[in-house]
């Protein structure tokens, strides 16, 4: 029996990766005031998110979820976050053209500020700091000032977050993401790629399909799915005390509901079923997703689930696999035989760039694009092997023209890494990269969602 779960039970359980505040009485003060914040999110939109992942566990979605490695206070523009949701809304209507399945949209993005780190230092010139962290928790200047955690940076992060929201609610339901305006979508840089114009040909079709429909009488106008889209927002659940000040009871179920994000997910460094995370994530309402590497045991993850989602309820788990291009047979096979065995409602993911980082022979931290692509495809052939169906796809990425994943179509070298090296954290692919990876993992959704329709069919 698990014993009953409270808003702050996580505290008596040990917790990984939280950092040390040396004022209590001001960390303390802050988020009380946080508590008194209005929400960011609200449990109807959390609801709806998770009965569209509940298609998606059932092979009649894709889930896409994309976004900053950690958003910055420093990179905060209403343009770099206009730029992030064109390219997941051009991503999303490549696989929807090519896979003819809805796909469900999810930002890494109003929240992604924290990250779990290997090392809890830094050492430059023989000087030792604390990690940098994210920006709600400390500074990326390496100096003692920056890097001593200040819970005061709590408030900027959800002052961010509600602006972003605001931005991303006007973008996808004001008019923006109406299909008569695709053309908008496409960025300045991508117009004369080849990805560009692979765009401009699903354009094209999309634009004699709407004109049939307004020749027989269905204006596109009056039909509001085709005028608007639903996005949502994700994070990684990792600053707990912020999590809990943002969590509140629903007023029409009277369950909790974390109203930081619609979606959280907890990290691989964080994942320990007696650990502190998972103590919390399994109180609240909202989807859950769980990132899987090659330490996770089958044994382990089928006890997460368990925790996670006792009543086994569709759109809950998202499993998010992330193991590296050479080791997807090694480690996928065993988890997916796993979960079909027990029965559970899963999404799985695949999250191609945690596992394909490597430092460039010119010092930068990189993703060489063809591994990120050979671990997809390994991905949806192990699911189908398996007679599993991968439905999502998790990414770090950006609108910028950003150099920091080396590979693609521009061709990107270790040399051109240095000249638009951004992120404050890990590398992301850019909006060429985002876009070519779409298209070329167009087919093999296709073939995944055609083999689990089978599947179904035949199972029904």
């Amino acid at each position: 029996m698990m014993k009953k779960w409270k808003l702050n039970s996580w505290k008596n359980y040990p917790v990984k990766h939280i950092p040390e505040y040396e004022d209590q009485k001001e960390l303390d003060l802050v988020l009380k005031k946080i508590q008194g914040f209005p929400p960011l999110v609200f449990a109807g939109e959390t609801r709806s998110l998770k009965k569209s992942l509940g298609d998606v566990c059932e092979g009649k979605a894709f889930l896409l979820q994309g976004g900053d490695c950690a958003e910055s206070f420093a990179e905060f523009h209403p343009d770099n976050i206009r730029d992030t949701f064109k390219v997941i809304l051009q991503m999303a209507l490549v696989l929807t053209s090519s896979a003819s399945l809805p796909v469900v949209k999810v930002g890494r993005i109003a929240g992604q500020f924290s990250k779990p780190r290997s090392s809890p230092v830094e050492v430059k010139d023989g000087k030792e700091l604390p990690t940098y962290l994210g920006d709600n928790i400390n500074g990326i200047e390496f100096s003692d000032k920056a890097r001593k955690p200040d819970a005061k940076r709590m408030f900027r992060a959800y002052s961010q977050a509600a602006s972003t929201l605001n931005l991303l609610r006007a973008l996808s339901q004001g008019g923006f993401a109406d299909l008569k305006k695709i053309h908008l979508w496409n960025l300045g840089f991508i117009k004369k790629s080849p990805e560009g114009k692979k765009f401009k040909e699903i354009e094209d079709k999309i634009s004699d399909a709407l004109s049939f429909i307004e020749a027989c009488g269905l204006h596109p106008d009056y039909n509001r799915r085709l005028r608007t889209v639903n996005f949502y927002t994700s994070h990684e659940a990792l600053l707990l005390p912020f999590e809990q000040s943002m969590t509140r009871i629903d007023s029409t179920s009277g369950k909790y509901h974390d109203t930081s994000a619609h979606f959280v997910w907890i990290g691989d460094r964080t994942r320990q079923p007696d650990g502190g995370h998972v103590e919390f994530c399994r109180g609240i309402e909202n989807p859950i997703g769980i990132k899987c590497g090659p330490t996770l045991k089958d044994s382990e993850l089928i006890k997460l689930c368990n925790i996670l989602n006792p009543k086994n309820e569709l759109g809950r788990i998202t499993l998010i696999s992330r193991f590296g291009a050479d080791n997807v047979e090694k480690h996928l096979p065993k988890l997916i035989r796993s979960i079909k065995k027990e029965g559970l409602n899963v999404v799985w993911s695949c999250d191609p760039m945690h596992g394909n980082t490597i430092k460039s022979a010119t010092g930068f931290k990189t993703r060489p694009f063809n591994n990120v692509v050979k671990e997809v495809k390994r991905v949806f052939g192990v699911h189908k092997a398996e007679g599993s169906y991968a439905g999502g796809l998790h990414i770090e990425m950006t609108g910028q023209n950003v150099t920091e994943c080396t590979g693609g179509a521009q061709r990107i070298s270790d040399k051109d890494l240095s000249h638009r090296y951004h992120t404050h954290c890990d590398p992301r692919l850019n909006a060429n990269q985002a876009l070519e990876l779409a298209f070329l993992i167009s087919d093999e959704i296709k073939k995944n969602s055609q083999y689990s329709k089978n599947i179904i069919q035949a199972v029904s």
